[in-house]
C-alpha cells in the first residue's frame, strides 16, 4: 500500500469517529471533554487527509505556490499535538478549574506561536521545487526552511514526550479502561517520538553529505500514521468501554430481575405500559422493570405474612448463618406468598401481622430478591404449600 493510501486509510479511520462523536456531541453540546475529543479527532483527518501527497500537489496547484502545502502540514500538526495536549489536560481534571483553564490557554497560545511561526518561515524561505514526499531532507539545508523544519519536529517532540511523560505517570494511578488508554497513548506517543528521530537522523545525514532520505520518506511515514491512530484510540478507549461497561451492567441487572418480575406479573396492572421491545435502550428497559417490581410490592403488602417470614428466615439462618441472604430469602418466601394469596383473594392481613419486605427499599438489592425467587429452596418449599396448603389445617 503507497503511503498515500496508509494516509488516507487512517484519515477514513478519523473521520468515521468524528461522526460518532459529532453525535454524541449533539446531545452534550457543553461538555468541554467531548467537545475536545471531536476537535482532536476532526484535526487528526484533516491533518492526515492533507498530508497525503497527492492531496498536497493539489494544495499547491489550487493556491499556486510550490510546497504550500508544506506549512500547511505542519500547521496541522501543531494543532493536532497542541488539542491533543489540551484533551489531556481536561480528561485529567484538577480541584481548580482555573487551573484547567489557565493550562489550556498556554497550551494552545504556544502552538499557536508555533503556526505562526511556521508559516513566517515559510515566507522567508525559498523552495521552488515542488517535493510531495523528501521535503524535510531535499530542504534541510535551505535558509528558513530547514528552521521551519526544524521547528515543526521539535514542537512535534515536545508534544509527544509530554503526552509519553503524563500517561505513563497517571496510568500507575488507575484501573481499566483508563489505564488501557493511557497506555495506548504512550505506545502512540513513542510511535511519535521514533518518527522524529527518523526526521532528524535522515535531515543530519543530508548535512552530513548523506543520503538516508528512505528514513523519512517511507519508514517515518508508517510510524505517523501507526502513532496518530494509536494515540486517538486511546483517548476514544475509556469513554467507549466505560459506556460498554454500563451498558454490560444494565444489562446483566436487567437479566437478574427477571425471575422476580415474572413472579409479580400478575400484579402489574393492565393499564400500565406493555414491556418494551428488545431494541429499546436496555437503561429504559431496566427502569420499566424495577417501576413494575416496586408498584407491585406496594400492591401486595398487605398480604406479608409475618409468620411465613419469620419461619423462613429462621430456616436459612439456621442453615447458612448469614444475616443479609436470611433476610432475602425470608423477603422473597413472603413474597411469593403474598402473589398467590391475592389471586385467591384471601382477605389482606392486619398490619401487625404483616412483614416488611425491607429487600426492596435499596435498589442494589432487587437483584439478591431475584436470585432467591428463583434459587432458594425455602421459597419453593414457600410457593408449594401456598399452593397446595396442608388439608388438616
Amino acid at each position: 500500500m503507497t503511503p498515500g493510501a496508509v494516509y488516507l486509510c487512517t484519515a477514513a479511520g478519523f473521520l468515521v469517529a468524528t461522526a460518532i462523536k459529532l453525535w454524541a456531541l449533539r446531545k452534550n453540546p457543553r461538555d468541554p471533554l467531548l467537545r475536545a475529543v471531536t476537535a482532536t479527532l476532526f484535526v487528526g483527518a484533516l491533518l492526515f487527509v492533507t498530508a497525503a501527497p497527492p492531496n498536497l500537489a493539489v494544495i499547491n496547484e489550487t493556491l499556486g505556490i510550490p510546497n504550500i502545502a508544506a506549512p500547511v502540514t505542519y500547521c496541522l500538526v501543531a494543532a493536532f499535538d497542541g488539542i491533543s495536549i489540551v484533551l489531556l489536560i481536561h480528561w485529567r481534571g484538577a480541584a481548580d478549574p482555573r487551573v484547567i483553564l489557565r493550562r489550556t490557554r498556554l497550551c494552545l497560545t504556544a502552538y499557536a506561536t508555533v503556526m505562526a511561526a511556521i508559516c513566517i518561515l515559510f515566507a522567508l524561505g525559498d523552495a521552488p521545487v515542488e517535493r510531495l514526499r523528501d521535503l524535510d531532507t531535499y530542504y534541510a539545508c535551505t535558509p528558513w526552511i530547514r528552521e521551519m523544519i526544524l521547528l515543526y519536529l521539535v514542537a512535534h517532540n515536545v508534544a509527544a514526550a509530554t503526552l509519553v511523560i503524563f500517561c505513563l505517570r497517571w496510568s500507575r494511578q488507575v484501573p481499566g479502561a483508563l489505564k488501557a488508554g493511557l497506555l495506548l497513548i504512550t505506545t502512540g506517543s513513542v510511535c511519535t517520538l521514533g518518527y522524529d528521530l527518523l526526521k532528524y537522523t535522515a535531515i543530519v545525514a543530508r548535512w552530513l553529505g548523506h543520503d538516508w532520505d528512505t528514513l523519512s520518506t517511507d519508514v517515518a511515514f508508517a510510524l505517523a500514521g501507526l502513532g496518530a491512530l494509536l494515540v486517538c484510540s486511546g483517548f476514544l478507549l475509556p469513554p467507549l468501554g466505560q459506556r460498554a461497561g454500563s451498558l454490560w451492567r444494565a444489562l446483566h441487572r436487567f437479566r437478574l430481575l427477571h425471575p422476580l418480575w415474572l413472579e409479580i406479573r400478575p400484579e402489574i396492572p393492565a393499564t400500565s405500559p406493555p414491556p418494551m421491545p428488545w431494541w429499546r435502550p436496555v437503561e429504559r428497559r431496566l427502569m420499566q422493570r424495577e417501576t413494575d417490581i416496586f408498584d407491585a410490592v406496594l400492591r401486595l403488602t398487605p398480604w406479608f405474612d409475618h409468620a411465613t417470614g419469620k419461619q423462613t428466615y429462621a430456616l436459612a439462618l439456621a442453615d447458612h448463618s448469614e444475616i443479609r441472604r436470611a433476610r432475602t430469602e425470608a423477603d422473597a418466601s413472603v413474597l411469593a406468598r403474598a402473589v398467590i394469596q391475592k389471586r385467591r383473594a384471601l382477605p389482606a392481613l392486619t398490619p401487625e401481622h404483616r412483614w416488611t419486605v425491607s429487600s426492596t427499599e435499596d435498589p442494589d438489592n432487587l437483584a439478591a430478591l431475584s436470585t432467591a425467587m428463583l434459587h432458594s429452596p425455602r421459597v419453593h418449599q414457600t410457593r408449594h404449600t401456598t399452593t397446595h396448603p396442608d388439608p388438616t389445617t
